[in-house]
């Protein structure tokens, strides 16, 4: 087994399966517990309406995985059918929901887009320009949002975040955090399809400062993924960029959207639009959580952001709730498909070495 392999698979260990587990439920049952109201339990009052709203965010969770199934198929160009994006996606948001936000799961999808029979030239564009389309919806959609909803009831007053010693109100994180993606995103559009040699030297160049220089190899080798990305995505139809982009817009829509009809299912009325939009400036700051999958920061975000829109005692359920929606089935998910994945992608005998190796790595083996 490679070094690559063994890399990769280490990720998918049960002590990383596990940590997340506790910390999401730990501050879910904290948060229950400081703010349980019994009569607010006692007065829902469970309607038809309240499981058609709950089956739409089930739903919902539909839409987001086909929506990123979708585009994974278009590209590739149609190289990985939907049985085999179905389990890429699975696994792509397994290893997310187990690593910490900030870092994210992109190593591990260019393993397994590589191990579906993708060249990698072509994998590394993939996982590329997948980070770039969802930066490019979150670019387009905040100003939109704001031209409709405002700022004055956009940002909470509630809580305080540190960036380099520096204390900043959410306002002021969301703005920082905005700020960086859309630099990032301009990099990467100059990078792509304006001058990929150009910025490739560009950032040799910068790497060349004495406090940087230990970091050179690894600049080298992202500005020849840079070049990759660019020699397989430039001269693409305008309808594949279309195709992809539709996917990714009814992914993160259906995201948002999932939170929209939980309280639908509880709460009568409320700002629907103002809720989506609240769950934009959410994102910015789960992208910075330093814990996997955003496992309890995303606990007290959801209640800081969105507990107005609900009644106090039930805040911390619907949010228990939230998270069991669009979070722990894919640790469950993950970890079944990935034995018979590997079984897959490796062919029964080289499968059968790999899974011998990793007895003490995979969170359930295969019988």
């Amino acid at each position: 087994m490679d070094k690559q392999q063994k890399k990769v698979l280490s990720y998918f260990r049960f002590r990383k399966i596990i940590i997340p587990i506790i910390l999401g439920l730990g501050v879910a049952t904290f948060l229950l517990i400081r703010s349980f109201d019994r009569d607010a339990f006692i007065g829902i009052n469970w309607v038809w309406q309240s499981y058609f709203f709950i089956f739409m965010a089930l739903l919902m969770m539909v839409v987001r995985d086909v929506g990123y199934m979708y585009r994974l198929r278009v590209l590739t160009d149609g190289q990985i059918g939907w049985r085999r994006s179905f389990d890429v996606i699975m696994l792509w948001e397994f290893a997310s929901a187990i690593t910490p936000s900030i870092i994210g799961g992109s190593a591990i999808a260019l393993y397994i887009v590589n191990k579906e029979g993708v060249s990698m030239g072509r994998t590394t564009a993939i996982v590329m320009i997948t980070a770039f389309l969802d930066e490019l919806f979150y670019i387009i959609m905040v100003p939109l949002i704001i031209i409709i909803v405002g700022t004055s009831q956009l940002f909470t007053t509630e809580g305080e975040y540190v960036f380099m010693n520096t204390r900043f109100g959410t306002q002021g994180i969301f703005v920082l955090g905005y700020l960086f993606i859309l630099v990032l995103t301009t990099i990467i559009i100059y990078g792509v399809f304006v001058n990929p040699r150009g910025f490739k030297m560009i950032l040799l160049t910068i790497f060349k400062l004495p406090f940087l220089r230990k970091h050179r190899n690894k600049a080298a080798e992202t500005g020849n993924e840079i070049i990759i990305t660019s020699r397989e995505m430039k001269g693409k139809p305008f309808i594949f960029w279309v195709k992809a982009f539709a996917g990714t817009f009814f992914s993160w829509t259906g995201r948002f959207l999932v939170v929209n009809f939980l309280i639908m299912a509880f709460v009568s009325g409320g700002d629907q639009l103002l809720i989506y939009a609240r769950q934009l400036v959410m994102w910015v700051i789960l992208l910075i959580s330093p814990t996997p999958g955003g496992s309890g920061v995303a606990e007290f975000v959801f209640s800081g952001f969105l507990g107005e829109f609900i009644p106090v005692g039930l805040t911390p359920a619907l949010g228990l709730m939230w998270r069991l929606i669009s979070y722990y089935p894919y640790l469950f998910i993950g970890a079944i498909i990935l034995p018979h994945w590997l079984r897959r992608v490796y062919g029964k005998k080289g499968n059968s070495r790999v899974l011998r190796s990793q007895d003490d790595t995979l969170p359930n083996k295969p019988v």
